[in-house]
C-alpha cells in the first residue's frame, strides 16, 4: 500500500494523539499499581515469575510500541478498515487499563485472569486488522501479544496459588 497522503502536520498531530491516548491508558493502570510491588511481594509466586522491578520497564517499551503501531496503521488505513482498527486499538487499551484495577486494587484473581486472556485476543485481533494495512504496525504488537500471553498464564497461576488473597 502507498505511503500516507496525509500532510506532515496531520501525521505529527496523529502521532501525538496516539502517544497521548496510550499514555492515558498507561496512567489509568499505573494509578491502580501504586501499591502493586508490595502486594506482588506478598503473593506465593511461581519460581518463573519475573521480579517486580521488571514490569515497569517492560510496560514502558510496550506502550511506546503500541502508540507507534497505532500511528503507522492510521497512516495507511482508510474507511471501514481504519474504523475497525481504531476500535480494536481502543478496546485493547481499555482492557489493558482495567486489568491492574482488577488484580492490584480489587484483588479479583479470576476476573483479572479472564481479562488478561481477553486482552490477548484483543491484541491479536488488533494485530490482524493492522496487518492488512501495514505489516510493520502488526509486527510491533507481537512483543505485546507475547507479554500479555505470558501475563495471562502468570495471573492464572498466581490466582490458583493465592486463593485467600485473590
Amino acid at each position: 500500500m502507498q505511503l500516507s497522503s496525509r500532510s506532515t502536520g496531520a501525521q505529527a498531530l496523529a502521532l501525538l494523539l496516539f502517544v497521548a491516548v496510550t499514555l492515558v491508558a498507561a496512567a489509568i493502570g499505573a494509578l491502580a499499581s501504586v501499591h502493586a510491588r508490595s502486594f506482588y511481594m506478598q503473593l506465593d509466586l511461581p519460581l518463573w515469575a519475573p521480579p517486580a522491578s521488571l514490569f515497569g520497564p517492560v510496560w514502558s517499551v510496550l506502550y511506546v510500541l503500541m502508540a507507534l503501531s497505532g500511528w503507522l496503521f492510521w497512516r495507511r488505513a482508510r474507511g471501514a478498515r481504519l474504523r475497525q482498527g481504531l476500535l480494536a486499538f481502543g478496546a485493547q487499551l481499555a482492557a489493558n487499563a482495567l486489568w491492574s484495577w482488577l488484580f492490584f486494587v480489587w484483588h479479583w484473581g479470576a476476573e483479572a485472569t479472564a481479562l488478561a486472556a481477553l486482552l490477548a485476543v484483543l491484541v491479536a485481533w488488533t494485530a490482524a486488522v493492522f496487518c492488512r494495512a501495514c505489516r510493520l504496525a502488526a509486527v510491533l504488537l507481537l512483543p505485546y501479544l507475547a507479554w500479555v500471553s505470558f501475563a495471562t498464564v502468570l495471573a492464572g497461576t498466581i490466582w490458583w496459588r493465592n486463593p485467600a488473597l485473590l
